[in-house]
């Protein structure tokens, strides 16, 4: 049972997380600087907006670029061809090109370039994620019970044809209108949708973060946030497994932006 100290403190960390996710949104070359992706295929060939040729490769993607051109992968002004490495589903490696940060990435097997430009239009329009005023409903007693041994769990994407790979955890357990069980993937991570998903939230997926220590804890779903889908069609974020797609409300933590 969650205490007035529990609710009084989750109000605060609240109020935090707010101001902490403001700024983390508005960095340079974040997520509402993406501009662009651009999927690769393996015979060299121009990007637009960008200098360069660029091509898929096995385990990365190469460039192909004169020092005019003013290219700087791997730390070094690129004059000739160079190899950037790539390891599937992990944050991508950044290329700079004057101001722009392009984000070499793999995904199922795939490679992409995304493009960050601190000039963005969704950038300088930000001013804060809509979110749900706090609300003691969503401060809730719960349990995380690990599994034995973690197990591979693969889920779709918000881009048709990619899949993204987890090891699943354990599970948290609380009350929300009745029992509810959700999976937790490594880290922490809970992937979910509710009954406001494509409502007053997001059509796609919002995550909270849980303590992976055996026993109970407070959940407070008001720190519930989007994913970077959520602000840009430049991402490729996962979707909840079908066991974390609640059918009750939760009206709580961030709103839809769009």
């Amino acid at each position: 049972m969650t205490t007035t100290l529990d609710v009084t403190t989750a109000r605060t960390e609240f109020d935090a997380w707010r101001a902490a996710r403001t700024a983390d949104l508005s960095t340079p070359h974040g997520w509402l600087s993406l501009t662009s992706l651009n999927w690769l295929g393996a015979d060299p060939a121009p990007v637009e907006g960008l200098p360069g040729t660029w091509a898929s490769v096995p385990g990365g993607v190469t460039v192909t670029a004169t020092a005019a051109d003013g290219i700087v992968a791997e730390g070094a002004l690129v004059d000739g061809t160079v190899t950037i490495e790539t390891v599937e589903g992990a944050p991508g490696k950044l290329v700079e090109i004057g101001d722009l940060r392009v984000e070499v990435i793999q995904r199922t097997g795939s490679h992409a370039l995304r493009v960050r430009d601190p000039k963005a239009p969704a950038l300088a329009a930000f001013t804060g994620v809509p979110v749900f005023d706090f609300s003691d409903e969503y401060v809730l007693d719960a349990e995380f019970e690990p599994f034995d041994a973690a197990r591979e769990a693969v889920v779709g994407a918000v881009k048709d044809g990619l899949e993204h790979h987890y090891r699943a955890v354990g599970v948290v357990r609380f009350e929300l209108d009745g029992p509810q069980q959700l999976t937790v993937f490594q880290g922490g991570t809970v992937l979910f949708t509710d009954a406001t998903s494509g409502v007053t939230t997001t059509g796609t997926t919002r995550s909270v973060k849980v303590p992976e220590v055996p026993g109970r804890f407070v959940l407070d779903l008001n720190r519930t946030q989007n994913l970077p889908c959520a602000f840009t069609d430049h991402a490729t974020c996962p979707i909840p497994p079908v066991e974390n797609r609640l059918t009750v409300p939760v009206a709580a933590g961030e709103k839809d932006p769009r």
